[in-house]
């Protein structure tokens, strides 16, 4: 399989259609540092799937190949769980984005092609080898201010995008993802029961600052759909971590309520909140 040049804008085309499957447009305070802003959320749903359109194949860039022994995938029963984690807090001048399925990837060169059509520059990239496999990770800022990512909606999009791009050149990843089951060509074999796979905490993290931890099943529009709960409570979020691993969600927030930590009444206020909005039957859902 060879790297691809991706069409201008495809993938943040592809993105958007997301947020327009029947849109609720809300504005939220102080998510990610920004001001008021337009946010959206996204049912839980079946969705059309995302793909890229292949303009050019480059001859040039076979090195950088994407992978894939004997020109197909690795069907085997032992296909490790991938995950994809955006980092807000480790660098100060960009965020950064992390991607692991076994050892499996190649250079990425489609990825970050990905990513500099929806605005960013990957100033950074490196990889490295652990016992769980191989760690590619970019530092990415946008293209337009050289600023770190912090666009709640932005960050979805990213994240969709790589997810996109690993079902399209890793098929056999397309089990191991919740996102599987919208956009990839094998759906997972067990679901994830939301009552039993979301867990919730919040703790103070200093004087004027909680860390917020939610753990939950996956879903396209999650991040968007997080900060907009918590915002909806004038809670700030300030920064964090969102972790896609296999069909969970993982997310840690740094949040405040007007420069200080959460009291408690307000703790539990965000944590009923995000439980509810987390476990609401789809047919609730779908009446949006």
């Amino acid at each position: 399989m060879a790297v691809v040049a991706m069409a201008s804008g495809a993938s943040l085309a592809a993105a958007q259609a997301l947020c327009r499957c029947s849109e609720v447009p809300l504005f939220a305070k102080a998510a990610f540092g920004f001001s008021a802003r337009r946010l959206c959320i996204v049912p839980r749903q079946k969705f059309p799937a995302l793909t890229t359109p292949i303009s050019t194949l480059h001859a040039s860039l076979s090195t950088a190949v994407e992978d894939i022994e004997d020109g197909s995938y690795r069907d085997t029963e032992d296909v490790p769980t991938p995950k994809v984690i955006i980092d807000l807090d480790s660098d100060p001048e960009a965020t950064v984005v992390e991607i692991t399925f076994g050892d499996r990837l190649g250079a990425l060169l489609d990825t970050m092609n990905a990513l500099k059509n929806l605005g960013l520059n990957v100033v950074k990239a490196n990889v490295f080898l652990d016992s769980s496999g191989k760690h590619n990770t970019f530092a990415i800022t946008k293209a337009n201010t050289g600023r770190k990512v912090d666009d709640p909606e932005l960050l979805e999009e990213i994240r969709l995008t790589i997810i996109n791009n690993l079902l399209q050149y890793h098929p056999e990843s397309s089990a191991q993802l919740a996102m599987g089951a919208a956009f990839g060509v094998t759906p997972p074999k067990q679901e994830i029961d939301v009552d039993i796979a979301t867990h919730i905490s919040i703790a103070d993290d200093g004087p004027n600052r909680s860390l917020l931890y939610v753990e939950t099943a996956d879903h396209p529009g999650l991040l968007v759909d997080l900060v907009k709960v918590i915002t909806d409570i004038n809670v700030s979020v300030e920064s964090g971590e969102f972790d896609t691993e296999g069909l969970l969600a993982k997310a840690k927030f740094h949040v405040n309520y007007r420069g200080k930590s959460l009291i408690k009444p307000l703790q539990q206020v965000v944590a009923n909140s995000l439980r509810y909005f987390l476990r609401r039957p789809t047919t609730e859902e779908a009446s949006f």
